[in-house]
């Protein structure tokens, strides 16, 4: 079951890309003083994924103060890199979870039947505190539902 809110999201490590760079990170390290919020999407180019992310920053989410916003892809680093220019937000960053290894940690991954041997985390958003605990969690039970975006607002002003 993927974590829910109370419990603590595991410190996974993966390349975290800023824009121009990468280095492995843990996710406690990329927190910001309060928290952050982890966004989990199957691939950064792919037609939700610019869909949600755009609305993001329409929605001025990189100005949450002390709060990281975090995305999470199977997509390379160099993708990543290039997703984040193509969205114009420094102030974003993505782990490029190449292997899969930090979805599965957050029991997120799922086989892509009409995509053979691909499996991408189920598109989801945590908030949570500094301690990695988790204060609001939501999964979403289909590829294409938006993310309860005033939800996540009301939780990351709850920090």
């Amino acid at each position: 079951m993927p974590p829910t809110a109370g419990e603590t999201l595991p410190n996974f490590a993966a390349p975290l890309c800023d824009g121009e760079t990468f280095r492995s990170t843990r996710l406690s390290d990329a927190l910001g003083a309060r928290g952050g919020v982890v966004v989990c999407t199957g691939l950064a180019f792919s037609a939700i994924a610019q869909n949600w992310w755009k609305r993001f920053v329409r929605a001025g989410w990189e100005e949450f103060e002390e709060v990281s916003v975090l995305g999470v892809s199977r997509d390379g680093p160099y993708a990543q890199n290039e997703f984040l220019r193509w969205l114009d937000r420094p102030d974003f960053r993505f782990f490029a979870d190449v292997n899969g290894e930090a979805s599965d940690s957050l029991d997120l991954l799922a086989d892509r039947s009409h995509m053979a041997d691909v499996s991408t985390p189920w598109r989801s958003a945590f908030v949570i505190d500094s301690d990695r605990e988790v204060r609001y969690a939501f999964v979403a039970d289909d590829w294409i539902s938006p993310l309860p975006r005033e939800e996540i607002e009301a939780a990351v002003a709850d920090l």
